[in-house]
């Protein structure tokens, strides 16, 4: 990228950090205001700045001035919209309409691929054309002003509770995100963890682990997570021996453990916010336990494969001092201080605290973990800031906006009931055959699609069955939020995996079966949160809680030492079975 282009994209971004910041600090704005201005934030940085093929190339203004049009069109015009409850006038307002679907979808196309597009045209033409379609699964009809003014100008597609979430929450922990790792933050991460676990057997693999922890808990996003921290730690554990197909299934599974990691989990735990109606700080609370369980499970394993493969720490000079650990941990205490200050002290919103600790963390921007302070580099940090953060709110808003659509067409057609329906009979009126049906659903759907997009389309209509079958809300949630990670190391489809196994140069399907056998909290936390409900519970019960905490951190620790460690067949089989039996009894 030019100099002149970085400075027009670093504006651009600037541009988006600024309305979003100005939101939470202004009060109150309309949402057909609101809401509309956050997409055309969204569509420059996905139709114009890194087009993939000639058609991109050239489509892109064409496609990106219509967006805009339409959208500022919505925005300006918003009161006298609202007085239409949903229903187009006119030819004019159906060409709007049809121009924004279209072009979410192609926004949604170019962020992450066909899949999850073509899931909502498909939504779309089934609300269309399913008066045609005989039996149950078929709706009566809606006329197509209705149905595409309800998805364009009113609060039931386009412009609903996910995009409201995405406009007011996620982009500002986005933001947050963005400018710790412009900084320092990232080598401090990194340094606290070389020094709390760089000497331990297996240490490269545990400072991955705990640098992953740390890191994700602000990327909220596993490749990502994958990218940045396994540039340092995949070099340090091949470069002491251990097995690439190792090395590369600790970065997957430590990465992917950073979408459920307290505070930010990703954008899906702040989508659960709107849906559930529960506090923010109380998601927090509640995941906090069963995250920390999933990293004992990974370290557990590791330790496991140390025995296994005589695996070694860092070496003393590979380790940070004192002083390094002490400076640069600062980098993102102080944020994280802030944050959590404003969340729990301060009582106020986690986007008014996170607005703070951005404030905090922008001025950290200005020193480096020597405590120097160079005008140019300062001025880099803040562009790279900007245009990340305006790169990833537009991905993610791309990815809501797309999934609003089929929300929104679920609700419209009555589609989503009748998918609950036959879950209920499907499991024949009994909880954990419909807790089997709901992970196969969140695992099938999150091969094609990003997790909070299969997070929340799996909730929409395995939730309501869940519910009624016995399982308290918050942790119906809680259980399909984290069985829509499982493709992040599943086959055949695991993006964590595939990057992870090009950057240490093995076979992938090797790292998965590794990464598979190291990650198995992913697949028994969330049926440990059902067997024992009081581990979600640390706000109301902290005792109750911590309890089932150590009950399932035993059963996980021996089932994953069970399958991992060098004992005989008869010793294995006991510790996984009595560990199968102490995590459901």
């Amino acid at each position: 990228m030019s100099a002149k282009a970085r400075l027009i994209w670093s504006a651009l971004g600037a541009l988006s950090i600024a309305f979003h910041l100005w939101l939470v600090f202004s009060g109150l704005v309309p949402n057909l205001v609101s809401r509309p201005l956050h997409m055309a934030l969204a569509i420059p940085f996905v139709l114009l700045l890194a087009p993939k093929s000639a058609f991109e190339r050239w489509s892109g203004p064409v496609i990106a001035a219509a967006g805009l049009a339409a959208t500022l069109w919505v925005a300006w015009n918003a009161e006298a919209l609202g007085d239409q409850y949903g229903y187009l006038s006119g030819d004019f307002q159906m060409a709007v309409a049809l121009v924004l679907i279209a072009v979410t979808l192609e926004m949604a196309r170019r962020s992450i691929g066909w899949p999850l597009p073509l899931v909502a045209a498909l939504a779309l033409a089934y609300a269309v054309w399913g008066p045609a379609i005989p039996g149950e699964f078929g709706h009566p009809g809606l006329p197509m002003a209705s149905l595409f003014g309800t998805l364009t100008i009113a609060e039931g597609g386009l412009w609903g509770k996910l995009t409201g979430v995405s406009v007011s929450v996620v982009a500002i922990f986005v933001i947050f995100g963005a400018v710790l790792n412009a900084g320092e933050a990232g080598q401090g991460f990194m340094n606290v963890a070389a020094a709390a676990a760089g000497r331990l057997r297996g240490g490269a693999a545990k400072v991955s682990v705990i640098s992953s922890a740390l890191f994700g808990s602000i990327s909220g996003s596993a490749s990502a997570n994958v990218a940045s921290t396994g540039a340092i730690t995949l070099p340090a554990m091949t470069r002491l021996g251990y097995p690439r197909a190792l090395a590369g299934a600790v970065e997957a599974v430590a990465s992917s453990g950073g979408q459920i990691m307290p505070p930010l989990m990703g954008a899906g735990a702040f989508v659960m916010v709107e849906l559930t109606g529960t506090p923010y700080a109380d998601i927090m609370m509640a995941a906090i336990l069963p995250a920390l369980l999933y990293f004992l499970a990974v370290w557990v394993g590791i330790d496991a494969y140390s025995l296994r493969y005589a695996l070694k720490g860092l070496a003393a000079e590979d380790r940070p001092g004192l002083k390094a650990v002490l400076v640069t941990s600062a980098f993102f205490l102080v944020p994280f201080t802030i944050l959590l200050w404003g969340m729990f002290g301060l009582n106020v919103t986690p986007q008014y605290a996170a607005s703070l600790a951005i404030l905090a963390g922008a001025a950290l921007l200005f020193l480096d973990g020597r405590l120097t302070f160079d005008l140019r580099r300062t001025l880099s940090r803040f562009e790279d800031a900007s245009i990340n953060a305006g790169r990833q709110i537009a991905t993610i808003a791309s990815i809501i906006l797309c999934a609003s659509i089929i929300i929104g067409v679920l609700g419209l057609t009555g589609l989503g009931v009748k998918i609950t329906s036959l879950i209920l009979s499907g499991s024949g009126g009994y909880l954990w055959p419909a807790l089997v049906l709901t992970a196969l659903a969140c695992l099938i759907l999150g091969m094609e699609v990003p997790t909070t997009a299969a997070y929340v389309i799996c909730v929409s209509v395995a939730g309501p069955a869940l519910t009624q079958l016995g399982l308290p809300p918050l942790l119906a949630h809680l259980f399909v939020f984290w069985y829509a990670l499982l493709s992040t190391i599943t086959p055949p489809v695991c993006g964590a995996v595939f990057i992870a196994a090009g950057m240490v140069g093995e076979n992938w399907l090797k790292v998965a079966m590794s990464a598979m056998a190291l990650g198995l909290g992913l697949y028994l936390v969330p049926l440990g949160m059902v067997a024992n409900p009081a581990l979600i519970g640390l706000a109301a019960a902290p005792v109750a809680a911590l309890l089932a905490g150590v009950k399932v951190g035993a059963a996980l620790s021996a089932i994953s030492f069970g399958i991992i460690g060098p004992l005989n067949p008869l010793l294995r089989a006991g510790l996984v079975a009595g560990g199968a039996v102490l995590l459901f009894v």
